[in-house]
């Protein structure tokens, strides 16, 4: 089969893989127990931790080993509001976040009373910097945006947006950055708060960071424990926390090379699209070259999507997350597409282990699809 959703996730890396075996049939022992065998994991935990500060140039105590990103996303909201709360009451996020956020941001509204603004994206899919602007007010606490949209592959101006923030208000920043590692520079100067996950860029699934910088307050989401700077209670998932290291290290130091060659790929296939009668691109040149989403308003995503799984293609139509709802995908509303357009998106997930020939093939699939059904 041929592999397009690499924004769903990824193949485990082989160096990773191996770093993890290694480990886990080594060690056994709890990180916290005070014995040499809970030094020795405790020690390589704290190993890894370090080696990420120093390439995010944080400090050791930031980086917050999570399950992955959707729980990364609800501490930095739920936490971070709870934490706040006495500060202000007003929340700004996107109406086209994860659902892990939009989720988070709902459930501050509807249960803990906050007030929550969604900006929405422009023609292009960007949260500008006036529309936070707009947005923002004097009881603002948290403001919640996305570097990378998983859908449409829009970049957000997030550096843009902290700096106004850090000049002109109080509010926490936080970023979802999970579409961004290893494909996007990431500079955390006025980043308050990065979510990020691991089994996007090759590494473990059940693997996430939160960055939090030192000053941040924040309320434990889980209670119960000293782990995780008392921030996160439960025995840590050692082995996957200690190659978390080595996986971001790798997927950074290649990142260039690994952009250039999508970026290559990416308008290889935009220039096929865009030969096809019909199809609407929903993505831009603008946008994440490793996301490729496009419309063919005549046949449904369910049908596409079918079609090409009995062909031999593996792709999305929407976030994983919701694959399997009958509902239109919320970014695709917060863009504004109509129900035609929405209904028949399907998105391609690009990575540098795509080669030529695979696009050619989907684009000859493609062809043959709207033959037979449209």
């Amino acid at each position: 089969m041929i592999y397009l959703d690499y924004v769903s996730t990824t193949p485990l890396r082989a160096e990773v893989e191996k770093t993890y075996d290694d480990v886990l049939h080594k060690y056994f022992a709890n990180s916290e127990s005070l014995h040499d065998l809970g030094r020795d994991v405790s020690v390589l935990v704290e190993k890894s931790r370090h080696q990420i500060a120093t390439l995010f140039h944080v400090l050791d105590q930031e980086v917050i080993f999570t399950s992955g990103a959707s729980e990364s996303n609800n501490i930095a909201l739920k936490s971070v509001a709870w934490a706040l709360k006495e500060k202000g009451n007003h929340i700004i996020t996107s109406s086209y976040e994860h659902s892990s956020t939009d989720g988070a941001a709902h459930q501050l509204h509807d249960v803990f009373g906050f007030d929550v603004t969604y900006l929405q994206p422009n023609e292009k899919g960007v949260i500008t910097l006036e529309e936070v602007k707009k947005a923002l007010r004097p009881d603002t606490i948290l403001v919640s945006l996305m570097k990378v949209n998983n859908e449409i592959g829009a970049v957000n101006p997030v550096e843009e947006i902290g700096e106004y923030l850090k000049k002109n208000s109080q509010a926490i920043f936080h970023v979802d950055a999970v579409q961004a590692l290893g494909k996007l520079p990431l500079d955390l100067k006025n980043i308050d708060l990065m979510s990020l996950s691991l089994h996007k860029v090759f590494g473990m699934k059940g693997s996430g960071i939160l960055i939090k910088k030192q000053y941040v307050p924040i309320v434990p989401l889980i209670s119960g424990g000293q782990q995780e700077f008392n921030i996160r209670g439960g025995t840590i998932n050692f082995a996957t926390d200690i190659v978390a290291a080595k996986t971001i290290r790798l997927a950074m130091d290649e990142q260039k090379e690994h952009y250039e060659t999508v970026a290559k790929l990416r308008d290889y296939l935009f220039d096929a699209l865009e030969q096809i009668d019909g199809v609407i691109l929903n993505s831009t040149r603008e946008g994440s070259p490793f996301i490729v989403n496009f419309s063919y308003p005549r046949i449904k995503s369910e049908v596409m999507m079918n079609a090409f799984n009995v062909e031999g293609f593996a792709l999305s139509a929407q976030s994983t997350c919701h694959s399997k709802s009958k509902s239109i995908s919320h970014v695709y509303s917060a863009m504004h597409f109509d129900s035609d357009r929405a209904e028949s998106a399907v998105r391609v997930g690009l990575s540098h282990l795509v080669k030529k020939e695979e696009l050619d093939a989907f684009i000859a699939c493609l062809k043959g699809i709207i033959e037979q059904y449209g």
